[in-house]
């Protein structure tokens, strides 16, 4: 009896993924963070899987970080959306996947209030088409686009030329999955898992023959928090809920951070350098940190991309001691080299934080 309510619960929080025919739309800020990452989206479903994603050219910003930071009213954000929904509608798509997981959050949380208050969608309808003159069907599916990556995750796994193994033990990894907060904490059926046990990246993870890590503050939130950050003087929090999540994961000793999300990579990312600035601590093997991937750039990685071609030169803390580990050949002297191989400007390096 146990048993069978427990599977009743996960069936509750299972997904049914669509394969194919989706309309993309891609997130404003993981553009500049990692910008190879939404890309590498395209490029794996599209031209390794042979999938059908479309892409409009005058789409623009979900409004989503405005809106969290209390800056537009919730009306701005839901007509943006709307005219985003009329592009997928002339572009004869029902499908509608999100590259962010704060604009996929926002959609889920727009079609919920729309069918509780059919009145509100009415009206962002005709201030829709006031403003461009446009009209939209509502998606007839809306997923994030790591579930896309989960649900094709097998068929990359039988193309992988890598695994998430270490070469010289044949250990699998110790891999930490972060999931963003926004995409099952506000609408936990709308989640591959729920909020409480996601499984997204952790599907991904061992199907490319990784180890998931399992520790204290494992769904504790990255620390962006939107007005944590972007108000300056409240990043003292940001930074701490990042500090507590490291602390946590410390003594599992993991080789690597996956996430979903454009903010935590971001911030578990960059943090770590702070946090050895601040204290003379670094979290990762011989003064490194845990080198903290997208799903995408994993997804890359284990297809045998170029790690340069994925922008991995842009992540703070220094992945090549986990490309070695896991056997991925790279170019040193590449790494900091533009189009047609013409040399960029190379950062300065941390003065605690050990980089290559």
């Amino acid at each position: 009896m146990i048993y069978q309510g427990k599977q009743k619960i996960w069936a509750d929080y299972q997904k049914e993924i669509p394969d194919d025919h989706w309309f993309y739309v891609r997130s404003c800020i993981r553009q500049n963070f990692f910008p190879g990452a939404e890309r590498m989206f395209l490029e794996i479903c599209r031209n390794v899987l042979g999938k059908d994603f479309y892409e409009a050219a005058n789409h623009t910003t979900c409004g989503g970080i405005a809106y969290h930071c209390d800056t537009i009213p919730q009306e701005t954000v839901m007509t943006i959306v709307a005219r985003q929904f009329a592009l997928m509608t002339e572009a004869g798509y029902e499908n509608y996947v999100a590259s962010c997981i704060t604009s996929f959050g926002n959609y889920i949380e727009i079609l919920e209030t729309w069918h509780e208050f059919p009145e509100l969608e009415t009206r962002i309808r005709e201030l829709l088409w006031k403003a461009c003159r446009r009209e939209f069907k509502k998606p007839k599916y809306i997923a994030h686009a790591s579930d896309l990556i989960y649900k094709y995750r097998n068929e990359i796994a039988e193309k992988a030329k890598f695994r998430l193994v270490d070469r010289q033990t044949g250990e699998p990894l110790k891999v930490v999955e972060h999931i963003g907060c926004h995409y099952s904490k506000m609408f936990p059926s709308k989640g591959v898992g729920g909020a409480e046990y996601p499984y997204v990246l952790c599907g991904m993870i061992e199907s490319w023959g990784g180890s998931v890590i399992d520790y204290p503050e494992r769904r504790h939130c990255c620390g962006y928090g939107f007005r944590q950050y972007h108000v300056k003087a409240n990043r003292g929090y940001s930074l701490s809920n990042t500090h507590k999540k490291f602390e946590s994961m410390e003594p599992y000793h993991p080789d690597m951070i996956i996430t979903n999300c454009p903010g935590c990579p971001y911030f578990l990312d960059r943090w770590q350098y702070v946090i050895a600035e601040m204290e003379g601590k670094t979290y990762g093997r011989n003064g490194y940190g845990i080198p903290v991937f997208t799903y995408e750039e994993v997804a890359g990685l284990v297809l045998g991309y170029d790690p340069w071609d994925l922008g991995l030169q842009l992540h703070q803390v220094a992945v090549e001691p986990l490309l070695d580990k896991i056997g991925i050949e790279y170019s040193p002297e590449d790494k900091y080299k533009g189009l047609n191989k013409k040399d960029i400007l190379r950062p300065e390096l941390p003065g605690v934080l050990k980089c290559c």
